[in-house]
């Protein structure tokens, strides 16, 4: 298509709060069923602080699980200023590392992000403070100014 590129952007994020609880069936059960309430900060190609983010979380022993979730990100992807929400996809292992895909939320962006649809991930390790995640979209640039579009 004309006028599209993809960019692929990197950068780390932060968590400043992690508020998790024990939904069932209890704390020693397994599998047992987990929500947490997390605020994260992006700096690099997303710059991004406070985020809003939920996950429901399946632990299949004490220390391995899986997760879904959703996050809202208000600030910048390049420059260009807005909110978008990511739909999150993981698992964490037995050497605490977790592995995450996110997808932006089609029709979420808004502002000049508007448009935004893109895939990325990550993988922390346990004990790290910043991770490194990459983010992959598109720019198309059509008669009404920048679209963003991911290469999902």
């Amino acid at each position: 298509m004309p006028g599209t590129r993809t960019t692929t952007t990197t950068g780390h994020f932060t968590f400043a709060d992690w508020q998790e609880r024990v939904i069932g069936p209890g704390e020693d059960a397994n599998p047992r069923l987990a929500h947490a309430s997390v605020r994260n900060t992006f700096t690099g190609g997303i710059e991004a602080a406070g985020t809003t983010c939920e996950y429901a979380i399946v632990y299949v022993t004490a220390k391995t699980g899986s997760f879904s979730g959703m996050e809202l990100l208000t600030g910048r992807v390049e420059g260009r200023e807005g909110s978008f929400a990511v739909e999150e996809r993981g698992f964490f292992g037995e050497d605490g590392t977790v592995h995450c895909t996110f997808e932006v939320v089609p029709g979420s962006g808004s502002g000049e992000l508007t448009g935004l649809t893109g895939e990325g991930g990550f993988t922390a390790r346990h004990g790290e403070t910043a991770v490194e995640y990459r983010f992959a979209y598109e720019v198309v640039r059509g008669a009404h100014g920048t679209e963003l579009r991911g290469s999902a």
